[in-house]
């Protein structure tokens, strides 16, 4: 425990020295526009110029932006801010080993993310792709919290396997996140302290990327159920290996208190990245459900009780992890449009029109 200490001190050492890296030139911001078909987006902007980066995410003032990239000089993801508009980029996180899942607190006094640093300070290995498209579930990663600088490191989480993919509630006071704890992929919430943890899901299957409700009253999220007993061996011979795959995921809804669970979506493609609309009337999600074993991923919006589904975006590549700001008026979502090479996905917002 002591090792893992100094090297989470030793790490905060690197943001002293951490660039901050240029937007995209206003010239081409100007230049972007949305596909005829996308009406709801206007004034579309891309925000971030090259290498991978994703979930991006408002603080609930809007002002700004928190997210991870995989960027030079750095191998795999880090945590990274910006303005709203894509200025004064900036890196957060120690730059050692693998994060996800930022997030500011309600005030913008801290953030959460999670990371793999305290297992080693290199990137973990990536997912061995022969048996299909998998997803690896470090068991290294835990929960931190830190000030907005990335300074005042905290761990939030110290049980073993994977605890990640938190979100804060926007009362300030409850983290909702995936762990691994007890044997199985399921949902957790506890306090913005890291006490109180509670069980959520206890379902076979994965459960992940949850959020709350603006109001606080709902959580949404992905799930996969397997069903034969072909895809429950499948699933858990995947998992013994820190495995999953994410080729079939719907979507799933409940009450904060993890009751009153209902499925929204069944249309067996890989549905995921729900948000909230902050009218709590409507969910918008990314999914691939046009083409299940393709890589087309657009946006989508569906009411709460799963009637209503509408296309809002139409890029014929990916479009995913979208969120509203507070009161409704902006969108931001990672897309592969404009890329310049293979495989770059930047940030994208735009103003959002009902």
């Amino acid at each position: 425990m002591k090792s893992r200490l100094l090297l989470a001190a030793a790490s905060i050492a690197v943001l002293a020295i951490a660039p901050i890296y240029p937007a995209m030139p206003q010239s081409q911001v100007q230049a972007i526009t949305a596909e005829p078909r996308e009406v709801h987006l206007k004034n579309v902007k891309q925000l971030t110029n090259g290498g991978e980066n994703a979930e991006a995410y408002f603080s609930l003032d809007g002002q700004e932006i928190i997210f991870q990239s995989t960027r030079e000089p750095y191998k795999c993801d880090q945590i990274f801010t910006m303005n709203a508009d894509g200025s004064n980029q900036k890196m957060i996180s120690t730059g050692r080993g693998r994060v996800t899942c930022g997030y500011f607190t309600p005030d913008k006094k801290r953030i959460i993310y999670a990371s793999t640093h305290l297992g080693s300070p290199d990137c973990p290995m990536p997912p061995n792709m022969s048996e299909g498209y998998v997803w690896a579930i470090y068991p290294t990663f835990d929960i931190f919290s830190a000030n907005r600088d990335g300074s005042d490191l905290k761990r939030l989480t110290a049980t073993d396997g994977y605890d990640a993919e938190g979100t804060i509630s926007t009362d300030g006071k409850k983290i909702v996140f995936t762990s691994t704890r007890n044997g199985d992929l399921d949902l957790y919430e506890m306090n913005i302290d890291g006490t109180g943890v509670k069980q959520l899901t206890n379902e076979l299957g994965y459960d992940g990327g949850a959020w709350h409700s603006q109001d606080g009253q709902y959580i949404i999220w992905r799930a996969n159920r397997p069903g034969t007993q072909a895809e429950i061996e499948r699933y858990k011979s995947l998992l013994s290996r820190n495995l999953v795959m994410p080729s079939r995921m719907e979507l799933m809804i409940m009450k904060s208190d993890g009751s009153e669970k209902k499925q929204l979506t069944s249309n067996g493609g890989a549905n995921f990245a729900p948000y909230f609309h902050p009218n709590g009337r409507q969910i918008i999600f990314a999914s691939n459900m046009q083409n299940p074993r393709g890589g087309n991923f657009d946006l989508f919006l569906i009411n709460r009780d799963g009637s209503g589904l509408q296309q809002i975006t139409f890029d014929e590549n990916f479009d995913g992890f979208p969120m509203f700001n507070a009161d409704g008026t902006k969108l931001i979502w990672e897309s592969n449009r404009h890329a310049r090479r293979q495989g770059e996905t930047n940030v994208f917002s735009a103003d959002w029109v009902n």
